[in-house]
């Protein structure tokens, strides 16, 4: 083979594509709850906190911006509450999703199927892909 600037990805053998996670979906694949595809019409994985927590913890945090300048200490506070409320669910959200992801190919035999491999390594991207995501600054 060359190296002349261009290179050509030379085709896999069949075995070895099987093995392999597919970068994207095709469009006869099957989804797993809770998996997205890479393409556009992506769906987002479960939510991290649920839409009830989320509506009882926004409010609280917008009380506390609202009354920062009445009692700037105890805005704060409220805040400071906020955040750990938020963080702890974020925190029991992501150990037990670990949990349930590691009973599917751990507590199996030690010759778990491919498929089922193939499906917990997908459910790992999906979500360490979000996690990376949430932790780039805003605007990227």
């Amino acid at each position: 083979m060359s190296h002349n600037g261009e290179h050509t990805p030379q085709p896999r053998p069949a075995t070895q594509r099987a093995t392999q996670i597919p970068r994207t979906e095709s469009a006869h694949a099957p989804r797993e709850p809770g998996t997205s595809t890479a393409g556009p019409d992506r769906t987002p994985g479960p939510d991290l906190i649920t839409q009830g927590e989320r509506d009882k913890l926004a409010p609280r945090l917008q009380q506390a911006l609202d009354t920062f300048v009445d009692n700037p200490r105890q805005a704060v506070e409220e805040a400071d509450a906020v955040f750990g409320d938020v963080a702890t669910q974020f925190t029991d959200t992501l150990t037990e999703r670990r949990r349930v992801l590691r009973t599917s190919w751990q507590d199996q035999d030690t010759d778990a199927q491919t498929e089922e491999l193939r499906v917990a390594l997908r459910q790992y991207r999906e979500i360490t892909e979000r996690l990376l995501r949430m932790s780039a600054p805003a605007g990227r």
